[in-house]
Formats: structure tokens, sequence, C-alpha cells
């Protein structure tokens, strides 16, 4: 694909859409652990949060090919982002005040590191199949994704502050996003991929278990605190 022709354009238009679509869950995790440090660190934990998980994701993106030979990827990163949603919406692994600022903010950065790790495999596959080979592109998607996030994260974070039912808004979105990677895995094609009654059925019974599953144990723990 030559630079700058119409269909080097073209992808590029599209892995930037990618991103704007695909971004919005990034910054929510973001946002989310962010919310219990300090108000000193918060901006911190944002930007270094965006790198690191960017690091993580050109990484992913190199390794692409590889990664679509891995049987039950999506499978298990849907269930490790069920537990991440699940810890967000209670504070679990956070919530430790009395601790040094700085053990709450690498807690904050390893929370944010694995799962934007776990839910940019879809935004991986979709920049790089988007940019049909070319490295350049999938260098300039990942550059482009950096500030979206990190506005996208310190928007959040301000209404987290004034609206903290968005706590629950940003675990139920986190929830469905695992769901659609588990709908999305290729070695339950079988369960899900068919158009019949029953697999739409299941199609749509695991984003409701995930979701109601994730918000129903967050209101358990909280009730039992």
């Amino acid at each position: 694909m030559e630079f700058f022709s119409s269909a080097w354009w073209s992808a590029l238009l599209a892995i930037i859409l990618i991103d704007l679509v695909l971004a919005g869950d990034n910054a929510i995790v973001i946002a989310l652990a962010a919310r219990s440090l300090p108000k000193s660190l918060q901006r911190r934990a944002i930007v270094w949060g965006t790198v690191g998980a960017i690091v993580v994701r050109s990484l992913m993106t190199v390794g692409v090919v590889w990664l679509l030979k891995v049987p039950g990827l999506m499978l298990l990163g849907g269930l490790a982002l069920l537990w991440i949603a699940y810890q967000l919406l209670t504070g679990s692994g956070s919530d430790a005040h009395d601790k040094p600022a700085a053990n709450t903010f690498w807690g904050a950065m390893k929370t944010i590191v694995i799962a934007d790790a776990l839910m940019g495999v879809d935004n991986v596959l979709g920049v790089a199949g988007a940019a049909h080979g070319s490295f350049a592109l999938v260098v300039i998607g990942l550059v482009i994704s950096v500030p979206i996030v990190v506005l996208g994260s310190t928007l959040v974070l301000k209404l987290v502050d004034r609206f903290p039912l968005i706590i629950q808004a940003g675990a139920a979105v986190l929830a469905f996003t695992a769901a659609s990677m588990i709908v999305s895995e290729p070695v339950l094609r079988g369960v899900f991929a068919d158009p019949g009654a029953i697999h739409t059925a299941a199609r749509w019974g695991t984003y409701v278990l995930a979701v109601a599953g994730v918000l129903g144990a967050g209101w358990w723990r909280r009730r039992r605190v």
C-alpha cells in the first residue's frame, strides 16, 4: 500500500474510527482504577496507565498473527475481564487508603494495564485488519489512540466524582465487553455463531448473565461490608 494514496487514507480513517469506538472501554477502566487515588496522582495514573496499555497493545499488535492462532484466548480474556469489572466495582485491591501512595498508584497501574491488555484484543485485531499489513498505519493508529484514551479517562473521572452511579454503569460496560469476547471465541463458534433460536438465546443470555452477575455480585459485596 503506497503512502498517502487513497487506499492509505481510507485505511487510516478506518483505524481512527476503530480507536474512537473501542477507546471508550479503556477510558472507563482507567478512570475507575484511578478514582481512589489522591487527586495529585490521578492525572499521573491516567497518563502512565495509558502509556503502559499502549506499550502492551503495541506488542500484541506485532504478534497479532500468532494471537489469532491461540485457541481459547477470547474466552480466557473475557472471564478475566469479568473479574476485573467486579474488582473495580467493589474497590477490591484499591481501597487501602492507609497504605503509602506509591503502593496504591502501582496497584492502579497493574489493574489498568491488565484490563487494557485484555480489552485491547478487539482493538488490535481491528486495527491490524484495517491496516492491511502496513506497519506504519498500525503505529499511527496506536499513537492516535493515546490522546483519545487520556481525554476520555479524564472526562469519565470528573463525571465519577459528581455521579457515583457511573461506577455501576462503567462496570456494566466492562462486563458487556467481556461477554462480547466470550461470544466471539472461535472455540465456541458452535454454541454462539449459528443463527438458530437456541444459539441466539445463548448469545443474549451470556450478555445478560455477565452484566447482571457482575452488578449483582458487587451489590452483594457492598451489603456485606
